[in-house]
């Protein structure tokens, strides 16, 4: 489980906490504890990025909806994040919510100290991996080729003519209430402040160029067919060296032969004949991995269900293993013998065979009902 805390801890919001209140939570902490009002303080600089990377996750609503569902798993696992503040730097934070603090610092904006241009970042990659269900029960590395951009060597930058290094352009506006004066991204250089003077060949305009690169991936056991981790600062460069982007993961969980998943639960039907419902018998089940032997009790009934508990997939938040559910369904033969038809017609008449259900005795659908309501 992982070490951090809280992410509304670290806020000091509840988790029913508005979008703005979020967003000015993290304001007073960025402004108390902002590396420009502590420069001899180390501390500081860590509840600077810890605050920042609770509200890169709160802040977003999507990352919000995973993190109250799976908690720091469902960005921690294996270098996956919505932003572990130890891969994050400065830049990152600034370059992201720059415009929460203002003119709180002399109207950095974006950048830092002084009027610092923009960071640019990097597009997002997105690649689909497959696991099956025993890589989802254990938790998988795997390694990866994606053809991302990279920075090019031997490319030259000039600094923007247009915006003349500062990333901005300033306009100014006669308006019926006096001059009016915005700023606005520097439409030539992107925000970059710098512009691709000379480059190699194959290299683009931007002075990026394509790559072939093998990166490892630690998947957390539990994950969910559809689910998205991210892997921050792994996906295309931006022009300049700019914050990179980050490599979406969408996990794609491969059908299991025999089991039928549900969350962390698991489900198996399995198939007995009348003769070992009706005196008892036992049957061996398959697991995730290997095998499980389950009693059958005499007069067992077609719809009853045996649970085995810890023998699911893992639960994401950490709190130990679904079940295994088990339906037994009794077989009823489709062809017999003249003897087995002989058999069977003597037994017609026995009361004992006579169906007599009690009230506890329910169907397949009622108690997988009753297992998931």
């Amino acid at each position: 489980m992982s070490s951090k805390r809280d992410y509304y801890e670290v806020l000091g919001v509840s988790k029913g906490a508005e979008a703005a209140e979020i967003k000015k939570a993290y304001r007073k902490l960025a402004l108390k504890y902002h590396p420009d009002k502590n420069p001899d303080d180390p501390s500081a600089e860590e509840k600077f990025k810890e605050a920042a990377e609770a509200y890169e996750i709160l802040g977003d609503q999507e990352k919000r909806s995973k993190y109250d569902q799976y908690g720091h798993q469902a960005f921690d696992g294996g270098g996956f994040g919505g932003g572990g503040h130890g891969g994050m730097n400065m830049d990152d934070i600034f370059s992201q919510f720059g415009d929460i603090f203002g003119d709180a610092f002399g109207g950095f904006g974006g950048g830092r100290r002084g009027g610092r241009r923009q960071s640019r970042k990097g597009s997002n990659l997105r690649v689909k991996i497959k696991l099956t269900l025993e890589e989802v029960l254990n938790g998988v590395e795997k390694k990866i080729k994606v053809n991302k951009l990279v920075n090019a060597e031997g490319v030259e930058f000039n600094t923007c003519s247009t915006c003349r290094g500062t990333g901005q352009v300033t306009r100014i506006t006669n308006t019926i209430l006096g001059q009016m004066q915005t700023a606005s991204t520097c439409p030539t250089c992107q925000g970059g402040g710098q512009i691709v003077g000379s480059r190699p060949a194959g290299v683009d305009a931007s002075g990026l160029e394509k790559k072939e690169s093998v990166i490892p991936i630690k998947i957390p056991g539990g994950v969910e067919d559809g689910m998205q981790l991210s892997m921050q600062g792994q996906g295309n460069a931006a022009p300049g060296g700019g914050v990179p982007g980050d490599l979406i993961i969408v996990i794609s969980v491969e059908d299991h032969p025999e089991l039928i998943r549900d969350g962390a639960n698991l489900h198996y039907n399995a198939y007995v004949n009348f003769v070992d419902a009706a005196i008892g018998s036992s049957t061996e089940i398959p697991l995730v991995e290997g095998k499980a032997k389950i009693k059958i009790d005499p007069g067992t009934q077609s719809g009853k269900l045996l649970r085995l508990r810890g023998k699911g997939l893992p639960n994401l938040n950490g709190y130990g293993n679904g079940d295994l559910m088990v339906t037994i369904h009794v077989w009823t033969p489709k062809r017999l013998s003249k003897e087995e038809r002989q058999i069977l017609e003597g037994l017609r008449d026995s009361s004992n065979f006579a169906p007599n259900p009690g009230k506890e005795e329910k169907g397949f659908f009622s108690k997988m009902r009753d297992h998931f309501s």
